[in-house]
């Protein structure tokens, strides 16, 4: 549905910290440079960016926003939260487990807040 998505940060090297974390919990690699002031993340679903805003103003995060990253089992969301956590990052919401999904079914969430303020979740669509 989407081929990329970029956040901002001012704070490069923590953001590139928990963000290698994170992912390295999803098994995807550390981040690559793109510059000095932005790094990427590549998987077969797609890109995922963070850098410094372009026009020169603070980064800023989306109240209201969520970025949602698919994990392989309820095993790997929890990996995924503590990585998070022990990376920098700010467990929100609910803790990790089950929520009722409605027309999607059951999925296994949990939800952060990465250095900047961003709120991400990592969730399993949980068998019928």
């Amino acid at each position: 549905m989407f081929s990329h998505i970029v956040v901002g940060s001012n704070d490069l090297d923590a953001s590139r910290s928990f963000y290698d974390a994170v992912f390295a919990a999803l098994g995807i690699g550390p981040g690559m440079s793109g510059g000095d002031d932005r790094f990427f993340y590549a998987s077969e679903q797609g890109l995922f960016a963070v850098t410094k805003p372009i026009n020169g103003a603070a980064a800023t995060f989306a109240n209201g926003g969520t970025i949602g990253f698919s994990a392989g089992s309820p095993k790997q969301v929890d990996a995924w939260h503590a990585a998070g956590v022990s990376a920098g990052g700010a467990s929100c919401e609910d803790p990790p487990g089950i929520r009722a999904g409605g027309p999607v079914g059951d999925l296994y969430l949990a939800y952060l807040r990465d250095p900047a303020g961003n709120k991400l979740c990592a969730f399993h669509r949980m068998e019928g």
